[in-house]
C-alpha cells in the first residue's frame, strides 16, 4: 500500500495494481473501435482501430497512427455481449487523448454509455444468421444462368 498527501495536507493510503499508478483496473481487451477527432464541436478526422486495453476511466487503442494529445475525441467500441442474447451493443465514450505513443493512444475518459448497435444492425444479424435460400430472389429477377427453380 502507498501513501499520498492529498491536498489539504492529509494522508492517504490506497492499493497499486501490481505496480502501476493507476487506481482503476486495466482489462487487456481487443476489440473493434471507430474514433472520430474532434475540435470545437467539429469532425476533423476519423479511423478505425483494435482497443489494447480498458479501464472504467480510460481506453488505450491503436489508432493505426500517432494521434495528437490533448484532442478531443469519441470512440465506439463493439462490444463482445449482446442484450439479452439479441441485441449488439456498442460502448459510446468521449474523453480526451492524453498521450499517443507510436500508433497507440491513451485516452482518459470523460463520459461513456452503451447503446445498442440499432435496428439495421439486429436486421443484418438476423438475416446474417436465419436460414439462407437465393434460388426464389434470383428467380424473382428472370434467375441466373444455370440456374432453374426447384420443382
Amino acid at each position: 500500500m502507498r501513501a499520498a498527501d492529498d491536498w489539504d495536507g492529509t494522508i492517504q493510503e490506497f492499493d497499486t495494481i501490481a505496480g502501476d499508478r493507476r487506481r482503476d483496473k486495466r482489462y487487456v481487451l481487443e476489440l473493434d473501435v471507430r474514433w472520430k477527432l474532434i475540435r470545437r464541436r467539429r469532425l476533423l478526422e476519423s479511423g478505425e482501430g483494435r482497443t489494447v486495453d480498458l479501464s472504467s476511466g480510460g481506453i488505450l487503442f491503436d489508432a493505426g497512427r500517432p494521434l495528437p494529445a490533448g484532442l478531443n475525441v469519441e470512440l465506439s467500441v463493439t462490444w463482445p455481449v449482446m442484450l439479452h442474447n439479441v441485441a449488439p451493443l456498442q460502448l459510446l465514450v468521449t474523453g480526451k487523448i492524453v498521450r499517443s505513443d507510436g500508433r497507440r493512444t491513451a485516452v482518459r475518459m470523460v463520459q461513456h454509455e452503451f447503446r445498442t448497435a440499432g435496428a439495421m444492425m439486429e436486421r443484418r444479424l438476423a438475416l446474417a444468421t436465419g436460414p439462407r435460400s437465393t434460388l426464389p430472389l434470383l428467380s424473382r429477377f428472370g434467375g441466373a444462368p444455370g440456374l432453374t427453380e426447384p420443382r
